[in-house]
Order: structure tokens, then sequence, then C-alpha cells
């Protein structure tokens, strides 16, 4: 008998099946001669007639293709083409996604304090239905109290060095030299400030984990370059010199799920809770708090089973639909959607809170001035200067409402139902 994995047997029948052993040589290798096209690639400025050309050059490559540049391309993309020069390269259109509402959602937060509309992008069916249905049972037990606790973006350099010695020396260095390493960073900004370079030595590898507040820019662009400064200045004072060094060395978690930033944060640190009374909870979410709380103590041993990065439900869900519908980097969703979702009992009544530690949200900057996306936030009240603490805020409340719903779903055995009902059957 095989102990070979019987999908693995099947996926090789199959293959065996569709192709000859000389047929699977030939597709897979190179071929030696040159593209019949150039490189799609447009002027730097955006404007209709750079779409156009961009059209044009796909054409000669995909006849087909003519039919579809209405639909990306369409006459108010094209209108507004210029606005979107800073945020793409080669444009072609622009994609259109529903955007579902969520709300009105009560926070009773340190900065965003009050009733929030919350625009979510979404192709999923149920999941808007899902987070509107936790933020009116949160609503109705009188608001989710709401605090980030700390800020800091990271980016972090590393260094190679002859030998451990001339590292522990190059440490020492920038000991001595933070106040100027600090000054070079910062002159190639107005908003972010280092706030602590903390040093990672393995042997002869140093890596600078440096840590910058953005203001109320996301700020990846602005830690880039303000590290570049950084590096700059060590490679032109340091004595000790370096055999190379790059300005990102995969120590700082960017875009990517690490115990680091569970631990240490990489973005805006921010922590939601809500206790909802006993009745509230059996009549929206029609379950018992016992039954509740019974799926939470499950789940949580699910998550420690396969290794999750902290514990919670779908904290990936709402942040996708929120970045994407208010102009975020998407590809943070990553490195934001871990954290803990806590659930207690507390007098008969279920508190319910989660922590997610990095939050990377601006309220400038970035994706956020583009059409959709400024109207997205403003229909919020929270586009431009001093409301990016007041964003994150509302990102972490909704992500509790999405954790309330999700559990009492599964805990009522509703889940599979309400997929069908709002995604299939419709």
């Amino acid at each position: 008998m095989s102990i070979i994995s019987h999908s693995i047997v099947q996926r090789l029948a199959h293959l065996r099946a569709t192709f000859t052993e000389q047929q699977v040589r030939s597709r897979l290798k190179g071929q030696a001669e040159e593209p019949r096209s150039r490189a799609l690639r447009s002027a730097r400025r955006v404007s209709a007639a750079s779409i156009a050309r961009l059209w044009e050059a796909i054409r000669a490559v995909r006849p087909e293709a003519e039919e579809l540049e209405g639909v990306l391309a369409d006459g108010e993309t094209r209108e507004t083409a210029e606005r979107y020069a800073a945020n793409i390269e080669n444009m072609i259109g622009t994609v259109k996604m529903p955007v579902g509402v969520v709300g009105p959602m009560r926070i009773n937060g340190l900065n965003a304090n009050g009733d929030f509309i919350v625009p979510l992008a979404t192709t999923e069916a149920a999941l808007v239905a899902s987070y509107a249905r936790g933020a009116e049972l949160a609503s109705r037990a009188g608001g989710i109290a709401a605090v980030m606790l700390t800020e800091g973006v990271l980016r972090s350099p590393g260094f190679k060095f002859a030998n451990v010695l001339d590292a522990g020396l190059f440490l020492e260095w920038v000991v001595h030299a933070s106040g100027d390493l600090k000054a070079a960073a910062e002159a190639t900004t107005r908003y972010g400030r280092l706030v602590s370079i903390e040093p990672l030595m393995d042997n002869e590898i140093v890596f600078l984990l440096c840590r910058y507040t953005t203001g109320d820019a996301s700020g990846q662009n602005m830690v880039t370059i303000a590290t570049e400064a950084l590096c700059r200045h060590i490679e032109t004072h340091c004595p000790i010199r370096p055999l190379h060094w790059f300005i990102e060395a995969n120590y700082s978690g960017d875009k990517k799920s690490t115990y680091l930033g569970l631990t240490s944060g990489r973005g805006r640190k921010v922590t939601a809770s809500v206790t909802l009374p006993r009745a509230l909870v059996e009549k929206y979410l029609h379950v018992s708090v016992e039954r509740f709380l019974d799926y939470a103590q499950m789940a949580n041993l699910g998550a420690m089973l396969s290794g999750q990065l902290g514990a919670q439900g779908h904290y990936a869900n709402g942040l996708a639909a929120f970045y994407i519908a208010t102009g975020q980097d998407a590809a943070c969703v990553s490195e934001s959607a871990i954290g803990f979702t806590r659930v207690e009992s507390r007098n008969g009544d279920l508190f319910t809170s989660v922590t997610l530690p990095n939050i990377l949200v601006g309220s400038v900057g970035g994706g956020t001035g583009l059409p959709s996306q400024s109207a997205a936030l403003r229909l919020m009240g929270l586009q431009g200067p001093g409301k990016a603490a007041s964003l994150a805020e509302v990102v972490a409340s909704l992500c509790l409402c999405g954790e309330i719903s999700i559990i009492g779903a599964l805990a009522a055995g509703e889940f599979a139902s309400a997929h069908r009902k709002l995604a299939r059957e419709r």
C-alpha cells in the first residue's frame, strides 16, 4: 500500500493523462526569441492621452482587449486621470468596487468620539452585514471604548562588518552619534520624528531598528527616505566601515506578520472594548453568553494549535475592506491583521476586547487624496491633518464589531446559513 498522499497520486495521474513528458519539457523551456512587443510603459505624467497610448499598445498585443477599454477607462476616469499621477504607473483605468456602510457605530474613544458611518469596499457578500450587526449591538450597549496606546513605524537597516569586534565598535559609535543620526533622518521630513534606535547584533551583522512617529500619514515612504539619510550619514562619518549595508534588512516586519510586530508594534497600537448586556446578546446574536464563551474558548485553542500570531477570528476581513475604501496600503493588512480578541463573563454580561498592535493608517498622503477614497474619509469626518489617531481607533472598533458578530454566528450555528442566505441564494 502506498503511503504517499492520495491527492499527490491523483495529481500525478492527471498530469500523465494530460501531457507527455516531451510536452512538459517543451512547455517549461525558456524561449530564445525576444518578445514581439516592447514592454508597456507610459510617461510619468498620467493623463487621458497617456491612458489612450497605453490602450493602443495593449491592443497591438491583445486585439480582443478593445472592448475592455471603455470598462476600465471610462469617461470619468479619463477626466480625472491627473489625480492619480502620484499613486500609480502605467495607468490604464480604474476598477470599481461596491462600497457598503456600517453604522452609526458609537465610539467613546480618546480620539474618535461620536457616531461614525464607516465605509467598506468588498466583493464578499455577508461581510458588511456581519460588521453592521456587531456595530449595532455595540452601539446599543453604550458604545465602544477605544484608545490608541502607542505609535511607531519601523525601518530596519542592516550592516555587515569584517568581524564581531568591528560590529561592536560600530554599535558603540552609534550610541554616541545617535543625536546626529536623529538630525540626519528628520531633515528629510516635516512631520516624521525618529523616536528610538534599537540595535540587534548577530555576530558581525548589526540591525538598527529605527522607530518613527509619522504625524497623520501612514508613513511608509516617509520612514524609508529618512532612514536612507541616516544610513548615508553613517556611511560618511562612521570610522568603522561596513563591508556593505542595506536600507531594509527584513527585520522590521514591513508587510509581514511577525512576532516583533505582535510584541512591540509597527504602526499604531490600538485597543477597543465593550461590555454587552446579556439581554442584547441574546436578542441580536441569538445565543447565550455561556454558549458564546464556549465557542471562544475552543477557538482560542484552535488558534494556539495552529500557531496563529495572536488569537482572533477575522480581522483581515474588515481591515482589507476599510483599507481599500479609504486609500490605505492594502498590503499592510498582512501585518495589521494580528492581535488578540478576548471575551469574558462579567456579572453575567459579556465583555469583549481587541488589541491590534500594527494598525497602519493615515488621514493624509498615499491614496487618501484619490476621488473615491477621499470621499470615504470625508464620510467619517476623518480626512486631513489631525485625524490619524481617530482613524486608528475607528479601525480597531470596526474589528471588534466583526469579532462579536462572527463569534456570535458560529456559536449560534448561523454561520453557514447566513452565507447561504446573503451570498449564494441572493
